[in-house]
């Protein structure tokens, strides 16, 4: 079971490689998004925690994601990673950044267009 949780960590964050690759101006890439995340996904898949690592990672994915290139990079990683990881419930998605206490404008999920991210 850990094994296919890191296996699939790193599939997205191969993913997210390939996906950022055209926007190298931004602070913020890929692998970032992936390692502060990793920690959500017994959360985003079967809604059990949000554990203390996966609060951490939330906040400080915000903390680093201060531009709107940034902010945009950050959301296409996210968008990239919910497309790797079938078995993520987009209502514990939308609900962890209450969870843990971080307050973003709008949810990111499949049919967000990050282009329009601020």
């Amino acid at each position: 079971m850990a094994s296919s949780a890191i296996l699939r960590v790193l599939c997205a964050v191969i993913v997210c490689i390939m996906v950022i690759a055209p926007y190298t101006e931004a602070a913020i890439n890929c692998g970032m998004v992936s390692q502060h995340l990793a920690p959500c996904i017994g959360f985003l898949e079967n809604g059990q925690g949000p554990t203390a690592a996966c609060c951490t990672g939330v906040r400080a994915l915000k903390t680093e994601a201060t531009t709107t290139q940034d902010k945009r990079t950050a959301c296409r990683c996210m968008k990239s990673a919910a497309t790797a990881f079938p078995g993520i419930n987009q209502k514990n998605v939308a609900a962890l950044p209450n969870k843990c206490g971080v307050s973003i404008p709008g949810a990111v999920g499949p049919q967000t267009d990050c282009s329009q991210v601020q």
